[in-house]
């Protein structure tokens, strides 16, 4: 078995020089653009409300930001297409969302949220109240009275605030390999259509670059997540730093391409609530992750170009 898995590599390897050398002889000869598609999801929608704030819902919010960051994304990034999984207040379940970005041949998953936190509960001691009790069993049993403390209690807004980007669990990657699996376009930037028809859904090497493939949008995903919360952090936000949700998030698992779930601010607080439904607000939100992914493509393009000319 560990014969096979080393011819394997072997095989792959010597597979990628030769295409290499195939396109060095070709003058004028282009790598794809790395970045081309980028597919946008709107969290929650119809009967999914999502979290509520004192005026508004997270269906709501994540579409005008989502709609917006559509607009501005057309006109700053013209050369990406973009491809939205819904543009009114619809339902879908998250198989489907993953569904429409992966039929889209994605390059990039943006999930747009908003975040919640619990309400604080408060309480304030009034004084004493006088409460009936009974002691004993049966026709030996007794009514008396006795004074016990009585407190006020009521809730008051979470403080919690700033943004945070998720990525998908490094613990998932059955799941997402069994996504890649399922994806029609199975080449990594740099191989080509013949070569990918080389590989049998159980061939050892076939096996290796799917590997290989999941290790890349994980890291890629990492990468495009820590650059939007340093974006935020330019623009004065609190950052609650790109993480992994421990229970993990399904359709960033899903997806056919590097994914991250941006939280753009807790409708919870009041403060950020007003943030996030203002003009101003959900402008900067957009302008903040369209700078990370303009980052994120010219880090992808420069990769590209040095590996093209290091060969």
């Amino acid at each position: 078995m560990i014969k096979r898995y080393i011819a394997a590599w072997f095989c792959l390897t010597f597979s990628f020089i030769l295409f290499a050398s195939f396109t060095d002889k070709k003058p004028g000869t282009q790598q794809k653009q790395p970045l081309r598609r980028i597919v946008i999801d709107a969290g929650h929608g119809g009967t999914d409300v999502g979290a509520k704030g004192r005026y508004s819902t997270e269906k709501d919010l994540c579409l005008a930001i989502s709609l917006k960051l559509e607009k501005m994304m057309r006109q700053e990034i013209p050369d990406v297409d973009i491809i939205m999984t819904r543009t009114t207040d619809v339902y879908d379940d998250v198989v489907r969302k993953a569904e429409i970005a992966n039929q889209a041949k994605g390059d990039l998953f943006l999930c747009i949220h908003v975040n919640s936190a619990r309400p604080i509960k408060q309480t304030e001691f009034v004084g004493y109240k006088t409460v009936t009790a009974y002691k004993g069993k049966g026709k030996k049993k007794k009514k008396y009275t006795k004074q016990v403390k009585d407190y006020r209690t009521w809730y008051t807004p979470n403080p919690a605030k700033g943004t945070e980007t998720f990525i998908y669990n490094v613990n998932k990657t059955s799941g997402r390999m069994k996504a890649l699996s399922q994806g029609d376009d199975f080449a990594m930037d740099s191989a080509t259509e013949q070569e990918r028809k080389l590989f049998e859904q159980n061939d050892p090497a076939k096996m290796m670059l799917l590997s290989m493939k999941t290790q890349t949008y994980f890291q890629r995903s990492a990468d495009l997540a820590l650059t939007i919360e340093d974006e935020f952090k330019k623009v004065g936000r609190i950052s609650r730093e790109a993480k992994q949700r421990n229970e993990g998030i399904f359709v960033l698992h899903a997806v056919n391409m590097p994914a991250v779930l941006v939280e753009t601010g807790f409708i919870s607080n009041p403060e950020e609530e007003d943030y996030l439904n203002s003009e101003e607000g959900q402008k900067e939100i957009c302008e903040v992750i369209i700078k990370a992914v303009k980052r994120y493509k010219f880090s992808l393009e420069k990769q590209l170009t040095t590996s093209t000319g290091n060969r």
